[in-house]
């Protein structure tokens, strides 16, 4: 009797997601509760696990685009003993001879399991000429992922890897066609199917560009008073706290206390209804391998700055290893994204829609500016609000700025809600 294993439903918005790669072969084994697969939805990468003990047969393939509910394979009952059983008796010779083929190859299924790319990362290494064997896996059972093949940035100067990526490229392969060498100056495309979370990215980004009347308002910032508290506190801050003070936790408090204020610029449109939020919870832009994802830190408003940079860290590291949840990312009353970790110096950025507003930093620059009549250089950035002209007039906007600029070149003012 076989068990067919579906797609489980993973959100109320999402409606299929892509196999991104199988973590097991058609004909093992598999365990109970045991992952067996990696299924990618255009917001997180989760496992898909076998749900009673057998033998799986694959049905999906890799790269397959399955919708909620669809049959990715089947498992059914009994399967093969354990290697590691005694056998109950010695066998005949010629019975010998015939289990040598079939251990060879359950040995050589256990290898692949181990430090063997899944087909995605070999492609990858294959068009950049790395050999498998000079990666490391971090996949299940050292298994080499796509993730590890993308990291890799050129073929290791090892010699003897240089000579095995050679005689491997040397050795014909019966489904591939032979490559042409590239010319110097010869021009040349490829083409990557876009991943779901880079597609959902490019439908949202559209969608708030034609269904929004976004605007995009500006100011500038002197950091001086925050680069000194910095300068001053910053080792007795991480040793009190065990994290570093950066200046997102002031640009996340800055912006919660400046709601207070001008609430408009947190609200939302529902229908024809305005939703207004008595909390905040504030929405980090993070650029993650697969994309840019956006975690929440909740109820930011009640929070200290070492209770935010904690949350901070957390979720970009989480953000990295492609371990965001679902709840992580979703809700959020006001997002707060930094290109200038990138060196941008302006920009407008593009609502996170449901949302009405999103503030932008940007790099910080030593520009000369007046100051009490006279000429002075300070560390400068610019700062940018864009934000739904529906919902949000310009004087709540400009306000709202004006109110994140003060907090910020007044620190005191953060600790003491004035």
């Amino acid at each position: 009797m076989s068990l067919e294993i579906k797609v489980p439903p993973v959100g109320e918005s999402i409606t299929e997601v892509t196999l991104s790669s199988w973590l097991k072969k058609d004909g093992d084994t598999v365990k109970m509760d045991e992952a067996i697969a990696e299924l990618e939805s255009d917001k997180a990468t989760f496992e898909l696990t076998a749900e009673k003990a057998g033998v799986l047969k694959t049905i999906a393939k890799e790269g397959d685009v399955l919708a909620i509910g669809a049959v990715v394979c089947s498992i059914e009952e009994g399967g093969a003993a354990p290697a590691e059983a005694a056998p109950k008796a010695e066998a005949a010779p010629a019975a010998k001879a015939e289990a040598a083929p079939v251990a060879a190859a359950a040995e050589k299924a256990v290898n692949y399991a181990s430090g063997t790319p899944s087909p995605a990362a070999a492609k990858i290494l294959a068009e950049k000429g790395v050999e498998p064997a000079a990666v490391s896996g971090t996949g299940i059972n050292g298994r080499i992922t796509k993730e590890d093949a993308l990291s890799i940035d050129q073929v290791s100067e090892n010699p003897q890897t240089r000579t095995a990526v050679a005689a491997a490229a040397a050795t014909p392969t019966p489904a591939t066609a032979p490559v042409a060498p590239v010319k110097a100056g010869e021009r040349s495309e490829r083409r990557e199917k876009m991943s779901p979370l880079r597609k959902t990215v490019a439908k949202r980004l559209v969608a708030v560009k034609n269904e929004t009347a976004m605007l995009t308002t500006f100011n500038e910032v002197d950091m001086s008073p925050i680069m000194e508290i910095r300068s001053k506190y910053k080792d007795k801050f991480k040793e009190k706290h065990g994290v570093g003070l950066g200046f997102m936790s002031f640009f996340t408090k800055a912006v919660t206390e400046a709601l207070k204020d001008w609430p408009a610029v947190g609200a939302r449109i529902e229908g024809e209804e305005v939703v207004y939020s008595n909390f905040a919870d504030i929405s980090i832009a993070v650029s993650a391998p697969k994309g840019l994802v956006v975690p929440v830190i909740r109820n930011a408003d009640a929070m200290s700055l070492a209770e935010i940079e904690k949350a901070v860290v957390a979720l970009a590291t989480k953000a990295r290893d492609n371990k965001l949840s679902l709840e992580e990312m979703s809700g959020g009353t006001f997002t707060i994204t930094n290109g200038g970790i990138f060196g941008s110096m302006l920009s407008t950025p593009i609502i996170n829609s449901p949302q009405s507003a999103i503030l932008g930093m940007h790099n910080i620059i030593e520009r000369p500016v007046a100051v009490n009549g006279q000429v002075v250089i300070r560390p400068m950035m610019y700062v940018a609000l864009s934000y739904d002209h529906r919902i949000v007039d310009g004087r709540e906007s400009v306000s709202f700025l004006v109110r994140v600029k003060q907090l910020l070149e007044d620190p005191a003012r953060l600790l003491l809600g004035v």
